[in-house]
């Protein structure tokens, strides 16, 4: 056994058996390795996907998501993907391999830092040694998966990847645990929910990470609080739920920021402000903050009172309380929504973009995983969609990186290879990772990868006209629409003019042996009046 076997035998025995990557000579005694031991290699079409693949994979999978580069242009490459994980809080071994241990830090070809490149997007960055490969490994497993979780760079020089196998025989580290918050703090907590009138509450994405997710949909329904989301949070509970209110901060905020500062408490269960900072929206209104952490916040916001400490823990307390009661009736929410889904719909004569996102949400059976991309289309996807299970609504608000979609499709149905899914991106994002279609037809997957075509950078082209600015340089065609070529990479490409046809499409993407582009041309000019109203 060499250090790189054991290097695959540590990572599979923490629960990895899937990596994604591109090689190089450097990468190839680890990939030999990872044949041998049981690891499956993912050749993806860039570093960034790797990255963002392995971000997804560790979301769903309950162990760290692996993705693999060379040194220099890989490295460096790889770091888009892996600062996605670092700011989303996805747990992730990055492994770069190098050249030989004695030509570090001279002047050869491809040659940086890593460790100077990964150290301020990662909870660490490693040089695998001889003699301390496993001791090494699982140091970086034990950090990736402790609270707060993230990524972990680890970097393997040419000559310890082959070198023998000796003298790695330590045990891993328990995980670092989050003590529970001071029953004190708790009780204040709870005398704040009965005394308010009208408490709100909004759930953050590091309620993701819960052990019993169950548990918030028992404390909303204990104490009749509405609840909001943040873009990554939705579906931890079922946005069907009478007390739902629907995603705060993304289309037609202003709807939501009314009702919001209406409240008389805004109560937030795992609120990580990295997805939207609560100075933004908040207002006058005091702020209850339940988190792993002590909340990052402005001077203007009113901080009553904070519960830091387990989540899961003060959950369950605040679930055990009394009954709280409030002003609160299902008809007034029932009320709310229906403005806010007709706020997001605005009438017209065309093909728009939210008719073809409500086509593919018809098409997506309900307990389906849905991955998407960063645009104008994002805030559109994240007010209207409903999302009914956690971990089916995958997108990245905290590093808001293009270039996500496909791979986290490809991530998520390997994951889950008995559950339906869809990519929905926009077209500026599928020319930034259209490459990746090879992996999904490579893979055998069953996708349908939904591309919205309005022939902009939507998102930028809003801000342009907000600004009043001319659009200049966020054009993406200028010829006039025509089919869609028969295939990409391989991949049936198809062109559809209308929600009926996009739903159709769809329906039979799902059910065909690998997967399928579906060309959508919206015309996406409610966006001006929907997204950042």
């Amino acid at each position: 056994m060499n250090n790189a076997d054991l290097i695959v035998a540590t990572l599979k025995a923490a629960g990895i058996d899937r990596g994604f990557g591109i090689p190089s000579g450097n990468v190839l005694p680890l990939m030999e390795a990872m044949r041998k031991g049981g690891i499956d290699f993912v050749l993806t079409a860039h570093e960034g996907s790797a990255g963002f693949a392995a971000d997804v994979t560790g979301r769903l999978s309950g162990a760290p998501g692996l993705c693999i580069a060379t040194l220099g242009p890989g490295a460096t490459n790889l770091a888009t993907g892996v600062g996605n994980a670092w700011l989303d809080r996805s747990p992730m071994i990055a492994i770069t391999c190098n050249l030989n241990t004695d030509q570090l830090g001279r002047r050869i070809q491809m040659w940086i830092d890593h460790h100077a490149l990964f150290k301020p997007i990662t909870k660490g960055t490693f040089r695998l040694e001889k003699g301390k490969i496993a001791e090494t490994v699982k140091e970086a497993i034990r950090l990736a998966m402790s609270e707060p979780r993230g990524p972990v760079h680890l970097d393997l020089p040419e000559d310890v990847a082959l070198a023998p196998a000796k003298g790695d025989a330590a045990p891993m580290k328990a995980l670092s645990k989050i003590l529970p918050a001071p029953d004190a703090a708790v009780a204040k907590a709870a005398e704040l929910i009965a005394k308010a009138k009208r408490p709100v509450a909004v759930l953050g994405s590091s309620a993701m990470r819960l052990a019993k997710p169950e548990l918030l949909r028992q404390v909303v329904e204990r104490h009749n609080l509405p609840f909001a989301t943040t873009t990554m949070a939705k579906g931890m509970i079922d946005e069907d739920h009478p007390l739902s209110i629907g995603v705060i901060e993304r289309a037609c905020r202003q709807v939501q920021r009314k009702l919001l500062r209406s409240a008389d408490l805004i109560v937030g269960l795992g609120y990580d402000t990295i997805e939207v900072e609560y100075e933004a929206w908040i207002g006058d209104v005091p702020l209850l903050q339940v988190d792993i952490e002590p909340v990052d916040v402005a001077a203007s916001v009113k901080v009553a009172h904070q519960v830091t400490g387990d989540l899961d823990a003060a959950l369950a307390r605040l679930a055990a309380l009394p009954a709280g009661t409030n002003s609160w009736t299902n008809e007034a929410l029932a009320d709310h929504r229906r403005a806010f889904s007709a706020a997001l719909r605005p009438a017209s004569g065309t093909f728009t973009a939210h008719a073809a996102i409500d086509a593919v949400r018809r098409a997506l059976p309900r307990e389906g995983l849905l991955s998407f991309d960063v645009g104008a289309h994002t805030h559109q996807i994240a007010s209207q969609w409903t999302t009914h299970d956690p971990k089916t609504f995958h997108i990245t608000n905290g590093w808001s990186s293009m270039g996500f979609g496909i791979p986290g499709a490809i991530a998520a149905k390997l994951a889950r290879p008995n559950l339906p899914v869809v990519c929905l991106i926009g077209d500026g994002c599928f020319q930034m990772t259209c490459g990746e279609v090879a992996v999904a037809k490579r893979m055998g997957l069953a996708l349908p990868i939904v591309v919205l075509d309005d022939k902009w950078l939507a998102l930028i082209k809003v801000k342009q006209i907000r600004r009043q600015l001319p659009l200049y340089g966020t054009e993406l065609q200028t010829e006039e629409y025509t089919e869609p070529p028969a295939h990409y990479f391989g991949v049936r490409a198809i062109g559809v003019r209308s929600p009926d046809a996009l739903e159709s499409a769809v329906k039979s993407a799902l059910a065909a042996k690998g997967p399928t582009v579906i060309e959508a041309v919206v015309d996406s000019d409610h966006y001006v009046d929907t997204v950042y109203d």
